[in-house]
């Protein structure tokens, strides 16, 4: 049973969570709003990224374990904002399941619009069908006292599929999300995640990411540990 929860560390102007959420799902529910965002009720698709990947849409192919073809693009006009919207629902189902509320689990459309626009969005996609996505950033806002380093750049919205989870898919689209970060101009990268969740930290500190401090949003039910690695800075694009 969730308790209720007071609002620790409010997302900032520049941070990729929006400022004004409609509460936590259940009777986890915020003390009061955030305020100073505003985004218009109709699904608006954001800006497409390709001004920022080079002037034209970057696409890359990888393979899961299983052999399958899995082609990586960018965020384009057209894509659907719903669509993603209900595959970081599926993606983050069973963190939500064990009581760890992830905001990915319950963002709504407009949620996902603001994340992905603060940033360049990728997607994964099997033949056809929406099976992963990443937003990354760099540099990368962060609210004041949130342990990051300056110019440091982040990346939220790493979502597998159910379907694709254990497939090294979530891997493929961390090391594009590192990758992207470094050819941006940043050589240092974090993110932060539950502290709860024993076996995502674990995944991150096996790929060389150490803990360099805690964080409390107002829209998750958990406290946060920050994580930080080293990135070889590799220049402007692609």
């Amino acid at each position: 049973m969730f308790t209720t929860l007071a609002p620790v560390n409010s997302p900032s102007n520049t941070d990729p969570h929006p400022a004004n959420h409609r509460g936590l799902p259940g009777r986890l529910q915020p003390l009061g709003l955030l305020a100073n965002w505003q985004l218009s009720r109709q699904h608006i698709l954001p800006r497409p990224i390709l001004d920022r990947v080079g002037g034209s849409s970057a696409v890359r192919s990888a393979r899961l374990g299983t052999g399958e073809a899995i082609v990586v693009r960018s965020f384009a006009e057209g894509d659907s904002v719903a669509r993603l919207t209900r595959l970081l629902h599926r993606a983050y189902s069973g963190h939500a399941a064990e009581g760890r509320v992830f905001f990915a689990s319950y963002q709504s459309v407009e949620d996902t619009a603001y994340r992905l626009g603060r940033g360049e969005c990728w997607l994964a996609l099997r033949a056809g069908e929406l099976v992963g996505t990443v937003t990354v950033a760099a540099p990368h806002g962060a609210p004041e006292g949130y342990p990051a380093p300056p110019g440091s750049g982040s990346f939220w919205q790493l979502a597998v599929d159910p379907s694709c989870q254990g497939t090294g898919l979530g891997q493929r689209l961390l090391a594009l999300a590192e990758e992207r970060i470094s050819e941006l101009g940043s050589s240092q990268v974090v993110v932060d995640t539950s502290v709860e969740a024993v076996e995502l930290v674990g995944w991150y500190r096996r790929r060389g990411y150490v803990p360099v401090g805690s964080w409390r949003w107002s829209v998750t039910n958990y406290e946060s540990v920050v994580l930080l690695k080293e990135l070889m800075p590799r220049g402007n694009g692609l």
